[in-house]
């Protein structure tokens, strides 16, 4: 169809109208529902923190299973990211879960370019999206999407307040990934020092102006609880891969010699509360914001720098296609100009050559001129010696003629005189 013939009325609002019977779109949610149940889910977890501080423990217990993690060394000299996928399911669900330590992180004595391969690490993730997304033929529907959808910063429970690594490796993040802070091996602290310390951390991210991730508080149906949980963050956290026995139940816990801290025991650590808002709340909230923010953060850097925009000088709205040929038709007065350049580059030297050669051949007629002139001299010289020979030689054979034929006369003399 013509573009002419296309009548399309802009800024009209939509109107409203009344169903006068069933139709059937009412069923869209559940169909929604059972496409995302066939296709599964993906969610992929960024676990940040020094080498120690019990980020793969708490993996096992968040996930109720057995990741079968190695031990990391202290000894590596900078920070390597490790990332495995899983597959979960729970009930009819299934889960693509991956999981990527930071190995080695906050080891090294010089820690100031800690964050470089967490950043790096993340950025190339967002990066082979786009790739994904530019291209032709694209297959984002069986495409594995490793986009981070959550950073679990493990915070040292020391009790003084955030080092300057943390704070600088959540600020070269936040406009990346979603931040939830985590103070690990919560019950290493009391309760009265955990609260200084978790109000402490929060002052030093609002100080540094860090931002970390806020559960939605849009969602009526969650806005409540999840208004309530921003005010613990920090989340106080304990994993374990033990099993204790308290009363009647077996419980994931940790055993001391003075008692026992239970993992999902609210009372004793914040980890129930860490998994019901990572988990079974807002999941699907962090996926969405990775996508609407900081992936799109991202691409408009990454399209930006490309030379694509959506306003020309003018503030003008322009089409993607308009950029395109206005970059091809750069480009190719870039490659012409360059051409002339190098042509125009040859030309010179070809000439400087020539000059060379000319100035070469020149030198060369002077020497062979030298040489035939020298030579010229060498065989007159020769042909005089020759001469002067030949005359010597002639002169020695006449005088030995005379020589004999004297000789000859003085012995007949003697013949008659006897």
């Amino acid at each position: 169809m013509a573009a002419a013939d296309v009548d399309v009325q802009k800024h009209e609002l939509p109107r409203t109208l009344k169903l006068s019977g069933h139709v059937g779109f009412d069923s869209m949610p559940d169909q929604l529902v059972s496409k995302s149940v066939q296709n599964g889910f993906v969610f992929n977890i960024l676990c940040i923190g020094e080498t120690g501080l019990g980020k793969s423990t708490l993996m096992d217990s968040l996930f109720n299973t057995n990741f079968e993690s190695q031990p990391s060394p202290h000894s590596l000299p900078n920070v390597k990211l490790k990332a495995h996928t899983y597959e979960l399911q729970e009930s009819m669900v299934r889960l693509k879960l991956t999981i990527c330590d930071t190995v080695g992180y906050g080891d090294q004595i010089n820690k100031d370019d800690s964050f470089k391969s967490v950043v790096d690490y993340i950025d190339q993730q967002f990066e082979t999206f786009l790739q994904e997304e530019l291209k032709i033929k694209r297959s984002l529907s069986s495409y594995h999407d490793s986009r981070t959808h959550i950073c679990l910063y493990f915070i040292c429970p020391t009790g003084h307040g955030l080092k300057s690594l943390d704070l600088v490796c959540m600020k070269k993040l936040d406009s990346k990934v979603n931040i939830i802070p985590i103070i690990a091996k919560a019950d290493t602290i009391s309760k009265t020092e955990l609260s200084k310390f978790k109000a402490k951390i929060n002052d030093e991210l609002r100080n540094n102006g860090v931002q970390i991730y806020h559960f939605p508080t849009d969602d009526e149906s969650v806005a409540e609880i999840n208004a309530t949980m921003n005010s613990h963050i920090p989340f106080a956290v304990v994993g374990s891969t033990d099993f204790v026995r308290v009363g009647n139940k077996t419980v994931r816990a940790r055993q001391y010699p003075w008692g026992t801290v239970q993992v999902e025991n609210e009372a004793h650590c914040d980890f129930v509360k860490l998994r019901e808002m990572l988990i079974r709340t807002n999941m699907e909230d962090m996926r969405e914001k990775t996508h609407t923010k900081h992936y799109e953060l991202y691409r408009q850097k990454r399209l930006e720098q490309m030379g694509f925009t959506d306003v020309d000088s003018d503030n003008k709205p322009v089409s993607f296609q308009q950029t395109f040929e206005a970059k091809r038709s750069n480009h190719l007065a870039e490659l012409q100009a360059k051409e002339d350049e190098v042509r125009q580059m040859f030309v010179v030297r070809v000439k400087e050559k020539e000059a060379e050669l000319k100035e070469s051949e020149k030198e060369l007629h002077a020497k062979f001129d030298k040489l035939k002139k020298d030579h010229a001299e060498e065989k007159r010289k020769l042909e005089e010696s020759r001469k002067k020979l030949e005359e010597e030689f002639v002169e020695f054979n006449r005088r030995k003629s005379q020589m004999a034929a004297s000789h000859h006369t003085l012995t007949l003399g003697k013949s008659k005189k006897k």
